[in-house]
């Protein structure tokens, strides 16, 4: 099985370009779900990241808000919440992983806005960057209504420049022109990894 990694920068189409391999019949690992998830009501971080941050759980879940509040500014405290999130998170994808296997699915998607960020890429065959045109991607992002434009700067910071990831990548989809051709470029890079898939099980 081949693993793609797919990633891009706010605003850029990256999740619905993760729906187009979807509508495809591609396993799709989505990581904002599974922290989601393991946040949620029941679960597997819901226990530990209490004990560690007292009065950030609410009704059983974490509640996000308080948990922002407690590690903002605070280094130390953010490491220690990673240190209780990752190994969590590297579950659910272990498990997503030996699910797309035990299906026979010739490929598989993690889908991860922090790919190179966190070193995911190294764990993947090949990395798709979904890209756009700056100010298309900054539209997108305001036009939603749910961050300022100082949050948008903020939020661009911390991610890998999209030149810095597409220079890196060894494929790239551009939204620039609509999901029709974006759906074109999905299929064509699909259609090359099932017979990379195929090539590998022939070799072994």
């Amino acid at each position: 099985m081949i693993i793609l990694g797919l990633t891009g920068s706010i605003g850029m189409g990256k999740s619905a370009t993760a729906n187009l391999f979807r509508e495809e019949g591609v396993p799709v690992y989505d990581a904002d779900a599974a922290v989601h998830s393991i946040y949620a009501k029941g679960g597997s971080a819901v226990g530990p990241v209490g004990d560690a941050f007292p009065n950030v759980v609410v009704d059983g879940a974490i509640d996000r808000t308080r948990l922002r509040e407690a590690v903002l500014g605070d280094p130390e405290a953010l490491k220690k919440l990673e240190g209780i999130v990752h190994p969590l998170v590297g579950q659910t994808q272990l498990n997503f992983r030996q699910e797309a296997l035990a299906s026979g699915a010739p490929c598989a998607v993690l889908d991860i806005p922090l790919l190179y960020e966190t070193g995911g890429d190294q764990r993947c065959d090949y990395v798709v960057v979904v890209t756009a045109p700056a100010d298309v991607q900054r539209t997108r992002v305001l036009e939603r209504g749910e961050m300022s434009e100082e949050d948008f700067e903020a939020i661009l910071a911390k991610q890998t420049p999209d030149a810095e990831k597409r220079a890196r990548a060894d494929f790239v989809i551009s939204t620039a022109h609509g999901f029709d051709f974006a759906r074109d470029q999905v299929r064509a890079i699909l259609s090359l990894m099932i017979r990379y898939a195929e090539e590998r099980t022939d070799d072994g």
